[in-house]
């Protein structure tokens, strides 16, 4: 029997990247003369994975979260990493948005990427471990077929392909 190829369907995003990112928006947000005297600010949790907006109005809010999207486009995070809440009333008539990192693929998602691929008819076995995919076949062919479809669709957060074997 031949011996089976795998690879690992996981989610994940460089923290010091979304670090750097946070900093430079940051500076920005001090030094642009428009939000400079506003009372905006930013916060990042690398803890709880989440950044808080502070700001007097949704429109500042707006504009912060555009300065944090573009700085997180240059560090090559993908955005769909960062998932966004709504506008929440903070104290003072102040707003407060908090945005999500997404870490590792949730249970939900790993079944809906799990049901695609088997319902795509490849000869490829997909198993669920914890918070990534490994799918294994022995062609590899198959592999690359199984990773151009996964590609192919929207599952709402970035996804990766590592431990090709």
């Amino acid at each position: 029997m031949a011996k089976e190829s795998s690879f690992d369907i996981v989610s994940s995003v460089d923290m010091q990247e979304i670090d750097n990112a946070y900093g430079q928006a940051k500076k920005e947000l001090t030094q642009r003369y428009d939000l400079k005297d506003s009372g905006s600010s930013i916060a990042l949790d690398k803890q709880a994975k989440t950044i808080t907006v502070n700001a007097p109005s949704d429109f500042v809010a707006g504009q912060v979260t555009d300065i944090i999207a573009s700085k997180l486009v240059k560090r090559c995070i993908d955005l769909s990493a960062i998932k966004w809440g709504a506008s929440e009333n903070a104290s003072g008539g102040t707003v407060r948005k908090v945005a999500n990192i997404i870490e590792g693929i949730d249970r939900d998602t790993a079944g809906k990427i799990n049901k695609d691929i088997k319902a795509q008819k490849f000869k490829a076995k997909v198993t669920i471990e914890g918070d990534k995919l490994r799918v294994s076949s022995a062609s590899k062919d198959t592999l690359q077929d199984v990773i151009s479809f996964v590609k192919g669709n929207d599952y709402g957060q970035p996804l990766q392909f590592t431990n090709y074997r």
